[in-house]
């Protein structure tokens, strides 16, 4: 099972040293203000709702890496997800902007997600304290191995029970039971809500083709 340490202490040097803290992920993707390792889940979620859609890791800004291949497999899903829980009033299906709170301080933000209804508080608050039942991350060129699973070991910290990894360059979908327990579903196979979103299936080809659809002449 992974262990999550707590953030290092701020005693980095140099920028090499950052990005491997955040995942070695590009340095383009880091805001220099706040200066990294001193924003404030304020700062963030001004970022979030005024400039770029972002992360907050461990005091620093992280923009998020989406294209538009990736947002647009992300709303697909998210309109499957809605048309499965919305009738049944099962929870809240969102997509992108919205940030969760995870560990240590963390703010994280699933291209799409679901949390079933009992967990949710009323009104629903600017910053979800909770992380989602389900979380779903469209994976982009920006992102990292390294980085992925430092997601997916505060999501399941935070009380996540599936996270999907979609990979629209290789047409297949992981799935994660746990934050070290997965296995892949290509085309052929089918994604399903298991007992998170019970009853939800859609085939990875389907939700792939939607997106081919739009190379192709009408």
């Amino acid at each position: 099972m992974t262990t999550l340490a707590p953030p290092p202490p701020r005693t980095r040097k140099t920028l090499a040293e950052l990005l491997h803290e955040l995942g070695d992920i590009p340095a383009s993707r880091v805001r220099l203000f706040p200066y990294p390792g001193t924003a404030s889940e304020a700062d963030a979620v001004w970022v979030n709702e005024h400039e770029r859609a972002c992360e907050l890791v461990n005091g620093t800004i992280v923009e998020k890496s989406v294209g538009l291949p990736e947002d647009f497999l992300g709303s697909w899903l998210t309109t499957l997800l809605s048309q499965s829980v919305v009738p049944r009033r099962l929870g809240l299906v969102v997509m992108g902007r919205p940030q969760f709170r995870t560990i240590h301080g963390n703010l994280r933000e699933p291209d799409v997600s679901f949390t079933r209804r009992d967990r949710l508080p009323t009104p629903l608050p600017q910053v979800g304290g909770w992380c989602p039942d389900l979380c779903v991350e469209v994976l982009s060129p920006g992102n990292t191995p390294a980085e992925m699973a430092m997601k997916r070991a505060e999501y399941f910290a935070g009380g996540c029970r599936l996270v999907w990894e979609i990979d629209p360059r290789t047409r297949t979908e992981t799935v994660y039971t746990t934050a070290d327990e997965s296995f892949v579903v290509d085309a052929p196979g089918t994604l399903d809500g298991r007992d998170v979103i019970p009853g939800f299936t859609v085939r990875v080809g389907e939700l792939f083709a939607e997106l081919d659809a739009l190379a192709e002449e009408p």
